[in-house]
């Protein structure tokens, strides 16, 4: 059953008023990924036409954008990744982990993305592996995969990066050491 509204919905309502308003810190790959959206699963990307095997029935689909800021349109692409990671996990307990740009900062995020979200990395990164190597800490080198947010639950800008830590890591002399408050 399809939502009552889809992003794709909004952007072609909202799109170009959303532009002009804003044209002062829209770039062009912004204007690109609206007007993906836009045209997703319209004809203006061409179609295809679909037949059952069971009853040879047909239906018209129209293509997608395959645009990864369309949730609907790279799925499998990102089921896949998450499979391919999770064949990467250690055989420990993990911790998850938030690092979030405050309000004031984030504004700062959108006209200069690349710096600010390397920033945001950088720092989330060295935070963690300092407290780790702390020997009144863990007092071991931990890994972990990060991934980044631009935007929060309720489609507002919100710069945030997810780490998935295992819940321990390697101490000098190379042997496992497990987080006290570890379950695993």
């Amino acid at each position: 059953m399809r939502p009552p509204f889809e992003v794709a919905d909004i952007v072609r309502r909202h799109g170009d008023r959303f532009s002009e308003t804003h044209r002062a810190w829209l770039t062009s790959h912004h204007r690109r990924v609206l007007r993906a959206l836009a045209q997703c699963r319209t004809a203006a990307l061409g179609g295809h036409r679909d037949r059952c095997e069971q009853c040879a029935q047909t239906a018209l689909s129209y293509n997608t954008c395959r645009n990864r800021h369309r949730p609907k349109c790279l799925t499998s692409a990102r089921d896949q990744w998450v499979a391919a990671r999770e064949q990467e996990l250690l055989p420990v307990g993990y911790v998850h982990v938030v690092f979030t740009v405050p309000q004031l900062l984030a504004r700062l995020a959108l006209p200069n993305k690349r710096v600010v979200y390397a920033l945001l990395f950088r720092a989330a990164a060295a935070t963690l592996l300092q407290v780790a190597a702390n020997p009144k800490r863990l007092g071991a080198a931990i890994g972990g995969l990060m991934v980044l947010h631009t935007w929060g639950q309720r489609l507002q800008h919100h710069p945030h990066v997810h780490r998935l830590v295992p819940a321990g890591g390697l101490a000098s002399d190379a042997q496992w050491v497990r987080c006290e408050s570890s379950t695993d």
